[in-house]
């Protein structure tokens, strides 16, 4: 068995002074994941075990990452994050959840969370999403894109006039792979589909968060969402 350490790059002075807030309910999930982020050189200020303590704890402690359960006693991960940002508070918020609900993604962006992410998740993928956040980004389990890409498109929201396509530089194999990711493909899935190798994919990837100006999968699949790049034909004349 592989230890994720050595999956991962030692983090930069700025990613181990990462001080985090744990808030779930549920003990042993709670005690497994200050050990996994202490293992990534992750500091685990404080842990809390329901949405009140959870609230005074951050204001208390004042952590660079608040990590928040969904369903809890006491105050509901909403409601600590409504709460707090009423309040002024400006550090990062992350919902952690096993919820895959649109309403609860959507309410939870809305409400000023940094990220949403979901409980199965691999745990170097967990621990590259904080690292982003810390850089930040806005980070979003890739299987709540299809959500997220919907909900964008419901809303209407239109390409401003008069300003050039920021796709404009981006090749049409680009722009596919760029809309495959949208759909929230991984890019094994979008390798098989397409007939060409993981690494080419990647690079095509790369080219494409370069281009836009953009820093991850997640960024990009939300411009190209909110700018209708991917929509058929006979959606864009509706």
């Amino acid at each position: 068995m592989h230890s994720y350490e050595t999956l991962n790059p030692p983090p930069t002075p700025a990613e181990a002074a990462m001080r985090v807030l744990i808030v779930d309910d549920h003990t042993l999930f709670r005690s497994g994941l200050e050990t996994l982020l202490e293992r990534h050189g992750i500091n685990v200020v404080t842990t809390a075990g329901n949405g009140r303590d959870g609230f005074m704890k951050a204001r208390e402690v004042r952590p660079d990452i608040l990590l928040l359960d969904m369903r809890m006693p006491e105050m509901s991960g909403l409601e600590v994050l409504a709460g707090l940002r009423a309040t002024g508070y400006t550090a990062s918020i992350v919902m952690l959840t096993t919820s895959n609900e649109e309403q609860d993604l959507v309410e939870s962006l809305r409400g000023g969370a940094q990220g949403y992410l979901l409980k199965d998740m691999e745990p170097s993928e967990l621990v590259k999403a904080l690292r982003n956040v810390m850089k930040g980004e806005t980070a979003v389990a890739p299987e709540l894109l299809p959500i997220l890409t919907r909900v964008i498109q419901s809303e209407g929201i239109e390409e401003e006039p008069l300003k050039p396509s920021p796709f404009a530089e981006l090749t049409p194999r680009e722009r596919e792979i760029l809309c495959l990711v949208a759909e929230g493909q991984s890019n094994k899935v979008i390798a098989k589909n397409l007939g060409i190798s993981d690494g080419t994919v990647k690079l095509h990837v790369k080219a494409v968060l370069r281009k836009l100006s953009l820093h991850s999968r997640v960024e990009a699949a939300v411009m190209a969402v909110e700018k209708r790049l991917c929509l058929r034909s006979e959606e864009q004349e509706s």
